[in-house]
This record gives structure tokens, sequence and C-alpha cells, in this order.
């Protein structure tokens, strides 16, 4: 996959609720539900409750990272946190 093409469907899902698993060593997953917050040239972030978590574009491509949407709604909490 190209990277232009992670980063272009992580920004269509820009203030969309999602769940992002990050698979880890020794078959860990851990799961954070939040808001796609930000998006930078390198990274990304999503907003999990307080906390703004972050990953890297090349952690998606390598399959490390999924991101999946939850439901197509805008969040109102991050359009008035702005």
């Amino acid at each position: 996959m190209n990277i232009n093409i992670i980063k272009e469907e992580i920004r269509s899902k820009l203030n969309k609720r999602v769940l992002v698993s990050v698979y880890g060593l020794r078959n860990k997953i851990e799961r954070y539900e939040g808001v796609l917050y930000k998006v930078y040239p390198n990274l990304f972030t999503v907003l999990v409750n307080v906390d703004e978590k972050s990953f890297c574009y090349r952690d998606v491509i390598t399959g490390d990272v999924k991101v999946k949407v939850l439901w197509n709604l805008c969040c109102d909490y991050v359009k008035n946190r702005v």
C-alpha cells in the first residue's frame, strides 16, 4: 500500500468515532475507542476520553495499527473543543 493512500483514508475519517486496534508483542492487542482528532504529515491523533493518543501511518501500513469507523456522524464534542 502507498502511504499517501493511507493518509487520505485516515483524513476521510477525521472527526468520526473510531476504534483503533494496536497489535503488540506476544499477541497483545490494545484497543482505543475515541474520535479521530487531528492529522499531521507523519502521524494522526485519536481523542480517547480526555487523552490524545498518537499513531503513525507506517504502523497502519505494516498492520500493527488498524482503524475502524464506528459510526459516520460527526462528533459535536470535538467541534466544540477547538
